[in-house]
């Protein structure tokens, strides 16, 4: 099956108010990406519960995906006229050919090598070094494939800190990478906890295809008044403000906290944030991203 792809660009004004128009008019899918003008600096668009961002780039490309039957001047005028617009955008039709789509997928993800002794595998790879720590995945069903700085990070400083008395809590697990690293490397007992479902399920799936005995709960079904080792947090810097008392409270005396998902620009303001229940220190930098680690 085959695809027609309509792509154009529009001011960032229009860009949501349109894309809504072409879904309404029988559009499948609407993405919205910069605008590559010839010697335009890049504009970075992203930003965090808690801060504020520019919602999207000055102008922006429109890729539309229609049914093949359907006629791309007929969905445009229909969308353009919805919103009474004095005229339509000059825009160009693709056509997109039925691809294998799950092994298009798999190509994008390859095995990550973490350290000497860790490596991040996904399934249908041949681990790289059948002597290293691999942590089997199947990426892409929720946060954390291992290839993002901050999980190398908190991954990095996780594994020098684990003794095998060690209980870890991961808090925010995403995909389950950190705790399912615990586990396999060796210790007590290993906790993930998420907000997110699918995260639960995904983390679940992934330390069964590890072998592994981890235990990993959605945040509002976990009440436990439990204290650990080490807790270590990859998320983001507003949650992280948020969650302070929290986090501390499940380090027990003389524990670590590890956290990451963190600017080098945030690390000050975090540091003074958590200063009331332990002493947090800059551990380790990775491209604009920082570790940060305390003692209790």
């Amino acid at each position: 099956m085959a695809w027609n792809q309509i792509h154009f660009a529009v001011s960032s004004d229009l860009a949501e108010p349109l894309s809504d128009a072409l879904l309404h008019h029988g559009a499948l899918t609407v993405s919205i990406e910069n605008f590559d003008f010839p010697g335009q600096p890049e504009f970075e668009v992203f930003g965090e519960p808690g801060y504020e961002t520019s919602e999207l780039w000055p102008w922006c490309t429109l890729k539309v995906l229609i049914d093949i039957s359907n006629n791309a001047q007929t969905i445009m005028q229909a969308a353009c006229d919805e919103l009474a617009l004095s005229e339509t955008p000059a825009f160009q039709v693709d056509t997109i050919e039925d691809q294998d789509w799950v092994q298009l997928t798999q190509s994008q993800f390859e095995p990550i090598q973490i350290n000497d002794r860790l490596w991040i595998v996904p399934t249908w790879h041949t681990p790289p070094d059948e002597r290293a720590i691999n942590i089997r995945i199947d990426p892409g069903q929720a946060f954390g494939t291992g290839g993002h700085p901050t999980t190398q990070l908190c991954l990095n400083a996780l594994l020098k800190e684990l003794t095998p008395q060690s209980e870890v809590l991961d808090y925010g697990c995403g995909s389950g990478i950190l705790a399912i690293a615990a586990a396999k490397v060796g210790v007590k007992s290993v906790v993930g906890v998420d907000i997110d479902d699918a995260a639960v399920s995904a983390a679940i799936h992934n330390a069964g295809l590890n072998n592994v005995s981890a235990h990993f709960y959605n945040n509002q079904d976990w009440k436990s008044i439990q204290q650990f080792d080490v807790v270590v947090a990859n998320i983001l810097a507003a949650p992280l403000k948020v969650l302070a008392p929290l986090l501390s409270s499940y380090v027990k005396p003389g524990g670590l906290l590890i956290m990451s998902g963190l600017l080098a620009k945030q690390t000050e303001e975090m540091i003074n944030c958590y200063s009331p229940w332990l002493k947090l220190t800059q551990l380790s930098q990775q491209e604009e991203w920082v570790c940060l680690m305390g003692k209790k």
